[in-house]
């Protein structure tokens, strides 16, 4: 990852720094109530919301996060790997 940026400093283009992909955002319109900046996170959580319909599976734009909704309750998943290990213990049908 990219090294820390200084406080208050202006987003970078192209970087995955959280606070660069939120200030790109904050500039960008919604789209069917989502940024462009997080499509890429949008869809994965679309494509395994697909996998789980017994599942809520989305992405959180202000806290940058994955979350499953199940009956045993929310989860929060900070990353695609955190996300896969949560999934893989939720049984594959309720």
């Amino acid at each position: 990852m990219d090294p820390p940026h200084a406080p208050g400093a202006p987003p970078c283009p192209s970087c995955a720094h959280p606070s660069c992909r939120r200030g790109r955002a904050a500039r960008l319109s919604l789209f069917g109530g989502h940024r462009a900046e997080f499509a890429r996170e949008h869809l994965r959580a679309a494509s395994l919301q697909a996998r789980n319909p017994h599942l809520l599976i989305w992405f959180g734009e202000s806290t940058l996060s994955y979350w499953i909704a199940g009956p045993t309750g929310l989860a929060e998943a900070s990353g695609p790997d955190s996300l896969t290990r949560i999934l893989e213990h939720v049984p594959a049908s309720l």
